[in-house]
């Protein structure tokens, strides 16, 4: 349903996920935002590769040249802002269709789901 919803972006629902968490926590060190989304490191930058290219997302070396910090450019705020209506209108028909009381049973597994991957 996202996917689909999300098709005239050109965006994935992940890459969505990704500019959305940019877009409410500002510039993240990489390892700092693939811990925010649950995702391994090197498939976290196998997922950017794309976005940068594409202009949304810009990565910068920090003075420490270990530290690589990913940046929300202008047509990625743009983008999201595009975006998000799209996906709160799939996000909506999900809760209703499964009944505010089962959406938060969902939303509590998976987040006890992810709280078992973090300790992974």
């Amino acid at each position: 349903m996202y996917e689909t919803a999300l098709q005239p972006t050109g965006l994935k629902a992940g890459q969505v996920t990704l500019l959305a968490v940019l877009s409410k926590h500002g510039d993240m060190p990489l390892t700092t935002l693939s811990d925010a989304l649950v995702m391994d490191r090197t498939t976290l930058t196998r997922n950017l590769k794309p976005m940068v290219r594409d202009g949304l997302v810009r990565i910068a070396t920090e003075k420490d040249q270990r530290v690589r910090k990913v940046r929300l450019t202008a047509k990625g705020t743009k983008k999201i802002d595009e975006a998000y209506p799209l996906w709160a209108e799939v996000q909506s028909r999900m809760v209703d269709g499964l009944g505010s009381k089962r959406w938060s049973g969902l939303v509590v597994d998976l987040n006890a789901a992810v709280e078992v991957a973090r300790k992974d």
